[in-house]
């Protein structure tokens, strides 16, 4: 498995930080690349995949329980900041008001955040829960990828008919780019890695 891309050496990558609360959260300094999903949609066993790792991110046994801000330190050079799910029916309220002020909070002002990767179910396709997601992203002008997740599951003519409904939902900006991911088979794994990279490093330099 390739884990150096360019200058950045994926090996190299810790967790460093684990945000409880709004006022813990990073807004500047290294640049961010964030991942956002529904709760079950494949979050951490994709931070794993991508980083090269089988247990960095904790697949939680009870989805949507955490809610944290984590941060994972790549190279030290980019910050893969794995944000809370959402979406799970049995939150409470208070865990939803959290939810919502942690995340909200995010996003508001954050110099650092270059990138989201917005992760769609291939077979659960766009929610209403990310709907709202992508409205939030596009309030506060934030660029974003579509990936989509747990290709493996579906064959090819049930991936294609996904793939099409979802990048043409009114929800999706006319123009994002999209990449099909397979954590378990490693599928996307390079082309979403090198897009990252193309987007917030190059255009950085």
């Amino acid at each position: 498995m390739n884990m150096v891309f360019g200058n950045l050496n994926l090996h190299n990558t810790d967790l460093k930080i684990t945000a409880g609360l709004p006022s813990q959260l990073l807004k500047s300094g290294i640049p961010q690349v964030a991942f956002s999903g529904r709760s079950n949609v494949g979050k951490s066993s994709l931070i794993n995949s991508v980083l090269g790792r089988k247990k960095l991110a904790r697949v939680s046994a009870e989805p949507g329980k955490t809610i944290t801000v984590n941060y994972y330190c790549a190279d030290n050079k980019l910050f893969f900041v794995d944000l809370p799910g959402y979406g799970f029916a049995r939150r409470s309220k208070t865990d939803i008001a959290k939810w919502s002020k942690l995340t909200e909070g995010y996003f508001v002002d954050n110099e650092a955040l270059k990138l989201v990767l917005q992760l769609i179910d291939s077979r659960a396709g766009i929610t209403n829960d990310d709907r709202m997601m992508l409205e939030w992203l596009s309030h506060y002008n934030v660029p974003y990828m579509i990936v989509i997740t747990k290709c493996d599951k579906l064959n090819k003519t049930q991936l294609t008919k996904s793939v099409n409904e979802i990048i043409n939902d009114p929800a999706v900006a006319a123009g994002t780019e999209c990449v099909l991911y397979s954590s378990l088979k490693g599928l996307g794994r390079e082309a979403l890695i090198d897009s990252v990279l193309r987007k917030v490093i190059d255009d950085a330099t």
